[in-house]
């Protein structure tokens, strides 16, 4: 059995908590950016992952027009932190709407650092960032879409295994649910794919 839920009869707002709910979980990108004044932004967006490998690309996506999307039109670069379990508060409440003059950097109390190769300043806490510069930008419905080309990474060295990769139980990534849930890395499982050659050999 199942409930059948037509976007068009329920709505926009309605449908939307349905999909948030349903598309789980979600890594978040948390995305520093500078105005053209020079204010420093930080925001977490939940839809958000790699578009390309070569180039290197990123995507997230603004609902609406935000100081992130308005910043990065201006300025055409950001910065992806990876929002780790250990700024969980900190994460939650750059989600806030906060007055475009102001710097969510300050008013929340994140530590930055410089970047190598862009403007926006990267969460000093974060394991991972990913310093871009602005791809192209499409616009579907009341979202936009941002693609930017990964420029320099920035990995914290204690977070890499011995084979020179992110271990996520070092990262710690935080991720969003439904509602007002988040979710933290759980238990991990490992499955090597088999290659068509080795199926059909098999009796």
């Amino acid at each position: 059995m199942r409930t059948d839920i037509d976007p068009q009869t329920v709505g926009p707002a309605a449908f939307y908590r349905l999909m948030t709910a349903a598309v789980v979980p979600r890594p978040i990108a948390w995305v520093s950016t500078r105005s053209a004044a020079g204010v420093d932004n930080l925001a977490p967006h939940s839809f958000y992952t790699v578009s390309s490998v070569d180039p290197p690309v990123l995507q997230f996506t603004s609902v609406g027009r935000k100081d992130t999307l308005r910043n990065v039109e201006e300025t055409r670069e950001f910065v992806v932190n990876l929002a780790p379990e250990a700024l969980f508060e900190q994460v939650n409440a750059t989600g806030t709407d906060f007055p475009a003059g102001l710097s969510e950097f300050d008013e929340v109390g994140v530590a930055r650092e410089p970047s190598l190769r862009v403007a926006p300043p990267r969460v000093a806490g974060s394991p991972i960032a990913f310093e871009c510069v602005l791809h192209s930008t499409v616009l579907l419905g009341d979202s936009t879409v941002v693609f930017g080309r990964v420029v320099h990474a920035a990995v914290a060295t204690d977070v890499l295994s011995d084979d020179g990769l992110p271990d996520v139980r070092r990262l710690e990534p935080l991720a969003r649910l439904g509602r007002d849930q988040w979710s933290l890395v759980g238990e991990l499982r490992e499955i090597t794919r088999t290659p068509y050659a080795d199926r059909r050999s098999r009796p």
